[in-house]
């Protein structure tokens, strides 16, 4: 195992424990975080991006990872994120590919990508189902994501 894929197996092994601590010091703190439902999102917003999710799960997710290679500068993993989406507690399975970049020993650049056509029709039903494939839709969920984060962020 390299340095980095044992970076990136600590990083998840932490996420499956919900340990969001452990997470943040798996990132370079100039960190740049991509995922389609909060878009970019830049240095500490980044951990605590984390530790919203996770307390909000309260302890009701199971992330499993798979796949994890990496070499000197850029890595990869499989992993699947298994909950209750908060605004509707319907049943979610997303199946999640990310991409990373490596810095001074550190994850500097992590990049998830899912389908949130799936991810929709599972979090909303019908109206995911409906909309989900919409550019309309996609914004609509980032500025939900990124209000809900504000806030978590406003209450610490």
């Amino acid at each position: 195992m390299t340095p980095n894929e044992a970076l990136i197996t600590k990083f998840y092994t932490a996420f499956a424990n919900s340990d969001f601590k452990t997470m943040a010091e798996c990132y370079h703190p100039k960190i740049h975080f991509i995922d389609p439902a909060f878009g970019l999102l830049k240095e500490e917003q980044v951990s605590k991006m984390w530790e919203m999710l996770l307390s909000r799960s309260k302890g009701n997710i199971k992330i499993e990872f798979f796949d994890v290679k990496a070499d000197e500068f850029t890595g990869s993993a499989k992993w699947v994120a298994t909950y209750n989406f908060s605004k509707t507690n319907r049943n979610v399975v997303n199946r999640i590919s990310a991409e990373f970049v490596f810095q001074d020993g550190l994850i500097i650049k992590h990049t998830d990508n899912f389908d949130v056509w799936k991810w929709s029709k599972q979090a909303f039903g019908p109206t995911g189902y409906l909309l989900g494939w919409t550019g309309f839709f996609h914004k609509k969920i980032q500025e939900q994501a990124l209000l809900s984060l504000k806030k978590f962020q406003e209450s610490k």
